[in-house]
This record gives structure tokens, sequence and C-alpha cells, in this order.
């Protein structure tokens, strides 16, 4: 396993699919499972401890890509907020921001990556865009394109999140890509995961966001 000791609070692993299977797990059911999942991540994360004395306290932000031949990790701890009531991620929600719209969606469908699951037809790309104002989400509602995306509205730390769904059955790469510029017109990429957003977000929306705005702010 190679590792990368990013600062003091982030750091980059990377596990070949070998390693995994020496480890005693099956390259499958750490998609499929999640008990088996956790107890392979724990061991890796025992591991960077060891050599770099990363320190596993608080909560972790973790995001995983999948490689031809492994997987790449990134896990950052997260920090207590300068009052100490809460805690924040050294990361920057907006470092997409200054980029143009294009290659904004290219950089999230790059980023992004198809989960194996034990139905193709529920193969899904997921993101989470982040609005600083809620009138912007009612300027995008106004756009009723958008209303076959499956949409989910929170709250989280005085911004509003937005969770968009688009099923591989449904959307070409071309419609994907198109929907995801609209989408970039008001709001922008996070670094805040959809788990985060499930644990500690308050939910507005649970689904068809854009409907549900339009029927209040006519």
């Amino acid at each position: 396993m190679e590792i990368e000791r990013i600062n003091d609070h982030t750091v980059k692993f990377y596990i070949s699919y070998v390693d995994i299977e020496e480890k005693g797990f099956d390259r499958e059911e750490i998609w499929y499972n999640r008990e088996r999942s956790e107890e392979l991540f724990w061991e890796m994360m025992d591991e960077v401890h060891q050599e770099e004395d990363f320190l596993m306290e608080g909560p972790l932000w973790i995001q995983v890509q999948a490689l031809d031949k492994g997987l790449e990790i990134l896990v950052t701890k997260a920090q207590l907020s300068k009052d100490g009531q809460k805690f924040e991620l050294p990361v920057s929600d907006e470092k997409l921001k200054d980029l143009a719209v294009d290659e904004r969606v290219e950089a999230m469908l790059d980023q992004h990556f198809n989960i194996p699951t034990e139905d193709e037809d529920d193969e899904k790309l997921e993101f989470v865009l982040a609005f600083n104002d809620f009138e912007d989400l009612i300027s995008l509602a106004k756009r009723t394109e958008l209303d076959e995306v499956t949409t989910s509205l929170y709250s989280y730390n005085g911004k509003y999140y937005l969770i968009v769904e688009f099923p591989e059955d449904v959307f070409e790469e071309d419609e994907i890509d198109n929907l995801l510029s609209i989408f970039l017109e008001f709001g922008y990429e996070t670094d805040t995961t959809i788990h985060i957003m499930q644990e500690y977000g308050k939910v507005i929306l649970h689904e068809n966001v854009f409907v549900e705005l339009r029927k209040y702010f006519k």
C-alpha cells in the first residue's frame, strides 16, 4: 500500500486489488458488504497510523476513487471551529468555482465513477451541489427540464445542498453534461458528501425539489 501524507489533517493512500485480496478480502465484496468494507478501511487506517502517525480522532471525511488496478483513498480529519462548537473540514467548497462551467462539468464527471451494483439497471451518478442563497434555487426551479432528475434538498452549516442523481438507464452522457451545465450556472460542486448530508444535514425537501419549489414560489 502506498501512503502519502498531504498535511497534518489529510492523508492519501493507494491500495491495489492484489493487496486487497492478499489481506483476505474479495474485490467484489468491498462494494456490497458494508461490514467487510469497513473492516478493510480500518485495517488500512491502522497501517497509515503506524507509518505516518496519523491520529484518527473526530469525524473523518473519506473520498474513495476506483482506479483500474486499485483504490485511491483520501482521508481528512475534521477540525473544531474557532468557537469550539462544531466540526469543520479543512477543504474549500468553492475550489471549482473559478473554472468555466464546461470545465467544471468535465471535472465533475471525471471525478465520479460507477460503483458496481448487483443490478446493472440501478447504476447512477450522484452529485452534491452547494448554494449560498436560497434565491438561486428558486431561479433554478424555473428550468422545468430539470424535473426528471432525482433531487433532494438539505440545509447544513448555513448553506443549501442539492443532491442530484442521474440513473444511467434514463440519461445519456450528453444529457447529463447539459443538465450539469445548468446546475452549475447557479451552484457549485462541494466536497461535502451525501453521507454527511444524510447524517448531519436538515432535510428541506425529500424529493422533486424543483416541482415543490414552484408550488411555493411562483
